[in-house]
């Protein structure tokens, strides 16, 4: 692992607590996304190469239509929503790394850290579209994915190999410090033309009458 450069918020303190707020209100679904959840669900949208309409993210981030007051909450909440996307787009174009929402303090239970939420989340969005997110990059995405996959919990019941790699807390603290320089190398590889091999030259003929010799294998 290189040294990281700076890494940058998607949207400002202000702008995030207000979005926790709704998130974490009475009026939504108790089945809606946390505020990291949320951040991780729109960074996965970000690098997706089949970015999904606000028709079909928003009753994912909220469980179902989330119950707007009016609609100017419906557009301010969105409009966040839609901001952690865009700047993670953005920060990803200039090869920047998105700043993950909170500390990196672990407790003896990794499972409670916002990074579970947070990569939960992330994983939500390549579970929706998981035939662009492997495809003919299978064995390159899973190797970039791993420590989300891990760091959720989601896999701890099917894969104890997997659930162990962030069991304790020194563990999880380093594959959480590998996200966000992860996430910027998964968006180039969906971007990055792949490398093909050169067409191997024909065999110059020889000397009239001969055949032209075999190619090597």
């Amino acid at each position: 692992m290189t040294d990281h450069p700076e890494q940058h918020p998607l949207i400002d303190d202000d702008d995030l607590e207000t979005l926790d707020a709704f998130l974490d209100s009475d009026t939504v679904d108790e089945e809606t996304l946390s505020i990291y959840g949320t951040h991780g669900f729109m960074v996965a949208q970000a690098i997706a190469l089949n970015r999904m309409d606000a028709a079909v993210w928003v009753p994912t981030i909220f469980n179902g239509e989330p119950p707007f007051e009016n609609d100017d909450e419906q557009s301010s909440i969105l409009a966040l929503c839609q901001a952690l996307r865009d700047n993670a787009i953005d920060l990803f174009e200039q090869g920047e790394y998105v700043e993950l929402p909170f500390d990196d303090e672990f407790e003896l239970d990794t499972r409670n850290h916002p990074v579970a939420d947070w990569c939960s989340g992330f994983m939500e969005s390549v579970f929706m579209d998981e035939t662009a997110w492997f495809g003919d990059l299978e064995e390159e995405a899973a190797k970039l994915l791993l420590p989300f996959m891990a760091l959720s919990g989601l896999f701890d019941d099917e894969d104890p190999d997997l659930a162990s790699m962030g069991a304790t807390p020194k563990d999880a603290q380093k594959l959480m410090a590998q996200l966000p320089e992860l996430a910027l190398d998964l968006y180039l590889l969906y971007r990055t033309p792949k490398e093909t091999k050169k067409p191997v030259p024909s065999a110059k003929s020889g000397q009239t009458g001969k055949k032209k010799g075999a190619r090597k294998r």
